[in-house]
Order: C-alpha cells, then sequence, then structure tokens
C-alpha cells in the first residue's frame, strides 16, 4: 500500500517542479566544501539545503550533453537525489513533469516531495543514492526523448512500477529534464 501511495506521489511530484528557479538558483551559488563543513545528518535532510552535485550538471553557460549517456547520467543525479532526500535537485531534474502536476492541481515539488521522502524505506533510500541505469534497457525515442523504465534501474533494492515508476527525459534548455 505505502508503495503505491509513493509512486502516486512520485509520480505526481514529477510533474510539479520547474527548472526556471532552481536551475538558475544552483548556478549562482557555490557548492558547499565537502571536507570544511560540517555536513547534515543524512537521516535528517533539509527541505532547504544545498548538496554537492554530482559533475553532470552543465557548469556556466555550457550545456549538458544531449546523448543517451547524458540523459543516463541525469536520471541516475535524480535517483541518488531521491536517495539522499536532496530536494533541491529532485525538483530540478523533474521540473517540468512536477509543474505539469502542479498545473492539475497536485502541491509544488518541494512540498509534494517531502511526502514522497517520508514514504520511500530506509533500504530503498540507501539504494537509490547508488542506483544505476542499464543503458541495454532504456528506450531512445527520438535523439531529445529518452524512456527509462524501471526495469532499467540497477540497485541492491527491487523496485516496481508501483513504488518508483518510469519516466521519459527530454532534452529541454540545455539539459535533460525528466517530463512525464
Amino acid at each position: 500500500m505505502v508503495s503505491v501511495a509513493v509512486s502516486a506521489c512520485v509520480a505526481l511530484v514529477a510533474c510539479a517542479c520547474g527548472p526556471e528557479k532552481t536551475k538558475e538558483d544552483t548556478d549562482a551559488k557555490p557548492s558547499k566544501p565537502s571536507a570544511s563543513t560540517p555536513a547534515e545528518p543524512s537521516a535528517m535532510p533539509s527541505a532547504s539545503a544545498r548538496t554537492e552535485k554530482p559533475s553532470v550538471t552543465p557548469t556556466g553557460d555550457q550545456p549538458a550533453p544531449r546523448t543517451t549517456e547524458g540523459a543516463i547520467q541525469r536520471y541516475e543525479q535524480y535517483l541518488h537525489a531521491l536517495g539522499r532526500e536532496d530536494i533541491d535537485t529532485v525538483c530540478e531534474v523533474a521540473g517540468p513533469a512536477a509543474k505539469k502536476a502542479q498545473d492539475q492541481g497536485f502541491g509544488p515539488c518541494t512540498s509534494t516531495y517531502v511526502a514522497v521522502f517520508q514514504m520511500i524505506s530506509p533500504a530503498q533510500k540507501n539504494a537509490l543514492r547508488t542506483a544505476t541505469v542499464d543503458p541495454q534497457r532504456i528506450v531512445v525515442r527520438t535523439p531529445e526523448k529518452v524512456e527509462m523504465p524501471v526495469e532499467a534501474v540497477r540497485a541492491s533494492a527491487t523496485f516496481s512500477e508501483s513504488d518508483l515508476g518510469s519516466y521519459t527525459l527530454e532534452y529541454l534548455k540545455n539539459d535533460w529534464y525528466i517530463t512525464d
């Protein structure tokens, strides 16, 4: 039952965030140095906490790679952020889909994903932090549109359509975003 609720919230939240604000915010703010600043406890991350992002995020004016590998890296960034409860990264990557959900009456990404985080088990969160994507299981629709079925996610925990779901990533505004 919880997995159904998580899937519903993830799907709905994936439709409610916009990349406009968080993308610019993250480009303008420096990353936290990992050695010189005390890290927040991973079990209780703050919704406003910024975390260092993987190098797949474009810096400055450089666009992300418009390749299947670029889409995979971006989706893995989303999965890892979901496991870390990194609301900023989750809402950035899921921006266009999250915006659609918000337009349909669901709350903003930041509040909706807080509920989603609570529905994901600790074992699943740990698995998401290191999850990878099997490139053989994704579906490339066009050079700008890639489908990531749940079966492509490789993790130490098993995920189904009802507790993680499948996503479509599209190349928009020089980066890959979850659009569906």
